[in-house]
């Protein structure tokens, strides 16, 4: 990692036009990771060495700022809905100890309410085992009083979430409460009851948590049309958040950009959707919380778009999906995340068991050599290519990256240029090979 300097040292930049600089936000959920590292997992770098800690390295090597960690109610009553997975563990302390290592790495702590004992998602609504058969105000309550214990708990222990997701996956309810994007289908959605329990929530995080960005996490991200009805919703029934989170697995929402689609019958893409939020919701910022690409054994089952035509089900294959996402939503301004989902698989491990089956998805080889789990990319590190060229998690790390425009250096001389970016939290600027902190709005040599 290059040395970072004071910016006391360069001559005359004045950093006004920064002052309103908004952080971006790349990274991944890494809610596993204390399993693998229970269970002796060896993950290997680009250059296959030893990587001592996971977090540090997304870091420091490949400069993601951000880490998404779940939490469930009470894990340990998950078998009451069917579930048996290993990896559906995280209560309270253990989301506690992850989020202290990540605030104390420099990250930002992004924190995923499922208000739940399991999984929570497009399919699962389920309350958590103690909360079932409550009623509506009752339910709000829960909520409420659920969000304020974690967070209290969280601010003492130093691991203050800096982004909130208020549920996970939640366009079609929450907590037992059905709801339906579709406008057709109003007379089968309890609204009224639904959004009582979102303002339970995102107010108890406006409360503990005054500078947390608060999310809304749906996953019909390439769908404008249920996008506008489901937040127009939240928006009018005076839900208090900041950020569009949406879900993208290509496999399930399609393709990225209308280039893709043009000679598709579904015109439907990413790009496409995020612009029209744009639109319906100027004030709300956007975030991609959840994506991945397999990059072996597509998925048999459940596949709605079979997008091996541009991505395909390989290493290669992964590697320019995650290029082309950052690539694409880079430009867009509404956009200032993206987290990829479990980027620590790396099959169970070397002992024990952290998944009940492989998803596949993850940025290392499942299968364990002597020297450990190998890191998927495409070629080596060279003269000519550098690991963003060749690795997705190093390439994911551009997304932080500012190309400076003449107007956000209006005291620095064309002879020296300079750029500005985000890493872990900070607001950075490079000239001439070195690294400057910001510290002020105009300083002097």
């Amino acid at each position: 990692m290059r040395k970072i300097f004071t910016l006391l040292s360069m001559a005359f930049i004045c950093l006004s036009a920064m002052a309103n600089a908004k952080p971006r936000y790349v990274g991944g959920d890494i809610s596993a990771l204390p399993l693998y590292e229970q269970y002796n997992s060896a993950y290997k770098d680009v250059n296959g060495k030893n990587i001592p800690d996971l977090i540090t390295w997304f870091v420091e090597d490949c400069g993601w700022n951000t880490f998404r960690v779940r939490i469930f109610v009470n894990p340990s009553k998950k078998d009451q809905d069917g579930s048996s997975n290993p990896s559906v563990c995280q209560d309270l302390a253990y989301v506690t100890a992850l989020g202290k290592r990540i605030k104390a790495a420099g990250a930002y702590f992004m924190l995923d309410f499922h208000y739940s004992d399991t999984w929570v998602d497009a399919t699962h609504i389920q309350a958590p085992a103690a909360w079932k058969g409550k009623s509506d105000a009752v339910m709000a309550d829960s909520v409420a009083a659920y969000t304020r214990r974690v967070l209290t708990t969280l601010n003492a222990e130093n691991a203050t979430p800096d982004l909130v997701q208020v549920g996970n996956e939640i366009m079609y309810g929450l907590c037992g409460i059905k709801v339906n994007p579709d406008s057709r289908k109003e007379a089968s959605s309890n609204w009224t009851g639904y959004l009582g329990l979102l303002k339970a929530g995102c107010n108890t995080v406006r409360e503990l948590c005054p500078d947390a960005q608060i999310i809304i996490h749906t996953d019909r991200p390439t769908n404008s049309g249920y996008n506008a009805y489901y937040y127009n919703k939240l928006v009018k029934g005076g839900v208090d958040f900041d950020v569009i989170g949406l879900s993208y697995y290509p496999f399930w929402h399609g393709y990225l950009t209308a280039a893709q689609v043009a000679s598709k019958s579904d015109k439907n893409n990413l790009v496409k959707a995020i612009n029209q939020l744009a639109t319906d919701f100027p004030d709300k910022r956007v975030q991609i919380v959840e994506c991945a690409y397999n990059f072996q054994w597509w998925p048999s089952k459940g596949v709605n778009y079979d997008t091996q035509d541009v991505w395909t089900c390989d290493v290669k294959g992964q590697y320019q999906f995650v290029r082309d996402l950052v690539d694409a939503l880079k430009p867009l301004e509404n956009v200032d995340g993206i987290s990829y989902w479990f980027p620590e698989e790396a099959g169970n491990g070397d002992k024990g068991t952290v998944i009940p089956s492989w998803q596949n998805r993850g940025f290392w080889n499942e299968n364990k050599t002597t020297a450990g789990h190998t890191i998927n990319k495409t070629g080596s590190v060279s003269s000519t290519k550098t690991a963003a060229d060749v690795c997705a998690p190093y390439y994911m790390g551009k997304f932080v990256d500012f190309e400076p425009k003449g107007e956000d250096f209006p005291c620095v001389s064309a002879s020296a240029p300079a750029r500005k970016y985000m890493r872990n939290g900070q607001l950075l600027i490079e000239r001439n090979g070195a690294v400057f902190t910001v510290q002020g709005t105009c300083l002097h040599e």
